[in-house]
């Protein structure tokens, strides 16, 4: 294998005894045996550039102020060494991991950065499209539209940021992964527009006792952002191991909670299962919020439902063949006597003086506990719980709700290495719920792509616009697909109805719609609500989704078997359409499937882009070649566009 090689220009240097060197006015480059990538660092402009075999810049970074310009350079078997010898010893290196003709990888590492020290590397977004990111609430789609400040980077409550894997992928074929265990708190479009500024620093909500830190970052490069992603899915990102049932793609879910919220008892349920099947639909009835007997004591409120066997029971008789049950990891003070039992075994996450007061969202400031997941014998009480549940029951499986690492006690003292907190406990709850079965859902995530459950969008609100609203619910599942996640569960049909704000009628259809060539349905608020035309329009919807359900679940065996994902963005069966690149309003179900939904209040028509292909209207059978726009595509409220490839 070849060396690193070290170009240097304009270079005074002088020797040092242990085989390093001090420079001024320098470059170095890293450079790859098989791959054309050339990977430049300037120690006087501080700037790490990548360019592609093309000529093409990818990645352009600023380097942290901190890097002396007189660093002196050690060179290592897979890269090269930068240490502010003189200044703070802190050490920049960059390693050459992956070495191929088509793909090259490599990493920008600072490991045992004392605690004093904060790094800030900001990323040029080069003017380009760029995907990935963390959920949002305001999911704007490219990515680079997005704006954070001191932004924490994990998986948290506030702005939908449930799942927060830190990969970025960028329309020139490269991509920026952040290891989940770097103290990140990301600046982008805030004071440097056009910039991402990745700031490391040992500060809360991440470990703040120990002396040093590390950082590390990996940079891919590819022909183009398919090949790139396809090289991240491989090397870092990874792939699920499994998918849900095939029953949660061909018949819709039926929750309790959009339309009851927390009013449900067995005559509810019962009530609410008896009306659909009358309506003529079928499917898993699921029952949400407000069974037990209080917050965390997993154990049926017998006022509500006095023989829950029998309920269950009566559900399947009239055709629910899988049923399953909301579940979160909290217990609430006054829940007794399961608190104080937890809480005098040790089973809640406390903070370093022992405290373990949160709250979630049923539960008032200080007046709750999140179980503690990283314990082993935590994790085995717990599911012996919930398996206590689906004996007593006959229940199938569960819904798995919140687990994101900012409901636990600020600075979590947790069973783990320290610089893995808070976000450890994600993993640790996500990896012990995973293991009920192909019916589960969860809905938070953090470097968990490999387990074979559906991701559920957090919850969506009942509006046309970009505040968590329909348009996000597109966008949600293209950034969903594009951190590696392609077994993705969509928010409830019309959203949740916060604020006595439930869906209208054309909302209902034309979330209904939006929704049909993604992995499953989930109906909550009903189509009989609003009227007979509802009622037919949602039934053949339903139909056309089944229709889907064999496409679905062979892109769901390719997304196991080689990482693809289910429902890519338009721009996947033509990398280099700068068109496609910037579509937020339609989305793939695997290569050959369009979906291009209505999602704008009281339009009848749409613009509709077909990429490079010959594609087949779904509706009417003819036959376009593309790239072309179809310009006011007309759609009635009981249609939806959609389009597949003739191969």
């Amino acid at each position: 294998m070849l060396p690193i090689l070290l170009s240097s220009f304009l270079v005074l240097v002088a020797l040092r005894p242990m085989g390093g060197v001090y420079a001024q006015t320098t470059e170095y480059s890293l450079t790859f045996n098989e791959a054309s990538t050339v990977v430049n660092v300037n120690l006087q402009t501080r700037e790490l550039r990548v360019v592609q075999s093309s000529g093409q810049v990818v990645q352009q970074i600023r380097l942290s102020a901190n890097l002396d310009p007189a660093a002196v350079y050690t060179e290592t078997a897979a890269g090269f060494t930068l240490t502010n010898a003189a200044t703070d010893g802190t050490v920049l290196e960059l390693a050459r991991e992956v070495d191929t003709t088509a793909y090259s990888q490599f990493a920008v590492i600072r490991n045992e950065v004392p605690s004093s020290v904060i790094n800030v590397d900001c990323v040029n977004l080069l003017a380009t499209n760029w995907y990935g990111g963390p959920q949002q609430k305001h999911q704007y789609w490219p990515v680079q539209k997005l704006r954070f400040n001191r932004y924490s980077m994990l998986s948290k409550e506030a702005n939908n940021s449930a799942v927060g894997d830190r990969y970025w992928l960028n329309a020139y074929g490269s991509f920026l992964y952040v290891d989940p265990w770097t103290p990140l708190f990301v600046d982008q479009n805030y004071g440097q527009p056009g910039f991402m500024c990745f700031e490391t620093r040992a500060a809360l909500p991440y470990d703040t006792h120990g002396t040093s830190y590390d950082v590390r970052y990996t940079i891919g490069v590819a022909a183009d952002a398919r090949a790139a992603h396809m090289g991240a899915i491989e090397r870092i990102l990874g792939k699920p191991t499994g998918h849900p049932a095939e029953s949660m793609v061909m018949e819709p879910i039926w929750s309790t909670w959009a339309r009851y919220k927390r009013d449900i008892n067995d005559a509810i349920v019962r009530q609410f299962a008896g009306e659909i099947v009358s309506n003529g639909f079928r499917g898993q009835y699921e029952l949400d919020d407000d069974w037990e007997w209080c917050y965390g004591a997993l154990t049926f409120n017998q006022t509500k439902f006095p023989n829950i066997r029998n309920t269950i029971t009566a559900i399947r008789q009239l055709g629910f063949a899988r049923t399953t049950l909301w579940i979160h990891p909290f217990i609430n003070k006054g829940c007794e006597p399961w608190y104080s039992e937890a809480r005098r075994r040790g089973y809640l996450v406390a903070d370093h003086t022992g405290n373990t007061d949160t709250e979630w969202w049923n539960s008032v400031r200080g007046q709750a506990a999140y179980v503690d997941f990283s314990k082993a014998e935590v994790r085995e009480w717990f599911s012996a719980r919930l398996q206590a549940i689906l004996d007593e029951s006959g229940i199938d499986s569960f819904k798995f709700d919140a687990g994101e690492s900012s409901w636990t006690p600020p600075d979590p003292l947790l069973n783990g290495p320290a610089n893995r907190r808070p976000s450890q406990i994600v993993g640790d709850y996500l990896r012990t719920v995973a293991r009920f079965g192909d019916l589960v859902e969860v809905r938070s995530a953090l470097g968990t792509q490999d387990l074979p459950v559906f991701v559920r969008m957090i919850d969506k609100d009942s509006n046309w616009g970009w505040n968590n609203g329909l348009p996000t619910l597109i966008t949600t599942l293209l950034q969903l697909n594009m951190v590696g996640y392609p077994l993705v569960l969509p928010d409830m049909v019309g959203g949740n109805g916060y604020d006595d704000s439930p869906p209208s009628k054309e909302m209902f259809i034309r979330w209904l719609q939006a929704n049909v060539f993604m992995p499953s349905i989930q109906y909550s608020f009903v189509p009989w609500d609003f009227d007979a035309e509802t009622v037919q329009i949602a039934l053949a919807m339903t139909e056309l989704h089944r229709r889907m359900a064999p496409a679905i679940m062979e892109r769901f065996a390719l997304a196991v078997s080689d990482g693809l994902p289910v429902n890519p963005p338009l721009w996947w069966v033509d990398p280099s359409d700068q068109t496609a690149q910037q579509i937020y309003d339609q989305y793939l179900l695997g290569d050959d499937i369009i979906a291009a939904p209505v999602i704008v209040e009281n339009a009848r028509a749409r613009d509709i882009y077909l990429p490079r292909g010959s594609w087949t209207d779904g509706n009417s059978g003819e036959l376009h070649t593309g790239p072309k726009w179809l310009r006011n595509y007309p759609v009635p409220l009981a249609m939806v566009p959609y389009f597949t490839r003739k191969v």
